[in-house]
């Protein structure tokens, strides 16, 4: 270990316990300090996206890190079909299985890409997980108890939509390799120890891989949350293709975890149509603003554009289409 590595270890450690220490000991009164309201609350704001979405990071990278010390390549290729859009089934399959947010999707599609699973089909995972999963059921259910047809109609549209995109980024990328080379300090397993050193030791790596591009999407989505003119959406809310949009795009911003985004998307149920509603709900957990600066750190640049685009004309079209039948 060099010396320099050494030293940022060093300091990792001192700011995260002075961090500790201020935390639970230092009580500052912000009267005092004339702290604008706007700062705390993008303080509040940065706290809260951050702490929500620890738990599910941890989840996410312990997940990652098993793929990576039980899984072989070659179970990964025996259990995909060899169809390409056969791949598709068990995607969506393994996508209601996995409870997790779209921050600990990352680096478990990451593992399974690195581990060699089609791009195609981890991308369906990648915007499938987080909002097929049982506890996003469970919240939408709970947020919409006296309309089943909300909770039903997120669950379907996100199975169209989550199709249509793994169909997309095949005819549009096949299966290149589109996985930026981001890898800190690897090591081979048989040079870490047993399988519990080594489900420890990678998942603390990517733990602190994802943790600052969480942080950095986090302070982003906290600013636009506190500087954003709210009236400016209940104006364009009388329209469902321009609200539509508009709550798209507020999915987008707000940065909301997917396991708590249907009570927010309910306390709007007043103010816009159930069309938007659902544009809401089935666009934020695929992609915001948090995980799009975890997209561009791991992904190439070319794909992470792409990819955004793709998810939002098929979502928004998903949603139109819909709304004109249901209508």
């Amino acid at each position: 270990m060099t010396l320099s590595k050494i030293s940022k270890e060093l300091v990792g450690v001192l700011l995260l316990l002075v961090f500790g220490y201020c935390f639970f000991f230092v009580d500052i009164d912000t009267k005092e300090l004339s702290v604008p309201a706007s700062l705390l609350n993008v303080n509040i704001m940065f706290l809260s996206i951050v702490l929500e979405a620890i738990p599910f990071i941890l989840l996410g990278v312990f997940a990652s890190a098993l793929i990576q010390v039980f899984i072989s390549e070659q179970f990964i290729q025996k259990m995909i079909p060899k169809n390409p859009y056969f791949a598709l089934l068990p995607a969506l399959f393994v996508s209601a299985l996995l409870p997790v947010c779209e921050c600990a999707i990352i680096p478990v599609v990451r593992r399974l890409l690195k581990k060699g699973m089609p791009l195609h089909v981890g991308i369906v995972i990648l915007v499938g997980a987080p909002i097929l999963n049982p506890i996003v059921f469970a919240s939408t259910f709970y947020a919409f108890q006296s309309n089943m047809t909300m909770v039903y109609s997120r669950m379907g549209l996100a199975v169209v939509a989550c199709l249509f995109i793994g169909l997309t980024v095949y005819w549009l990328f096949r299966n290149q390799n589109q996985l930026r080379n981001v890898y800190i300090h690897e090591q081979s397993d048989a040079k870490i120890g047993n399988r519990f050193k080594q489900t420890l030791y990678h998942a603390s790596d990517e733990f602190f891989d994802m943790g600052k591009y969480l942080l950095l999407g986090a302070l982003v989505a906290s600013l636009f949350q506190t500087f954003l003119d709210r009236e400016l959406l209940t104006q364009l809310a009388s329209n469902d293709y321009a609200s539509s949009a508009v709550m798209m795009g507020f999915a987008y911003i707000l940065s909301l975890c997917s396991e708590a985004d249907a009570f927010v998307a309910s306390s709007f149920a007043h103010t816009f149509s159930p069309v938007s509603l659902l544009a809401f709900l089935v666009y934020g957990p695929m992609i915001d603003l948090k995980n799009t600066i975890m997209l561009l750190a791991f992904f190439k640049k070319r794909f992470a554009v792409t990819f955004i685009a793709v998810v939002t004309v098929v979502v928004y079209t998903v949603v139109m289409i819909y709304g004109a039948f249901s209508g």
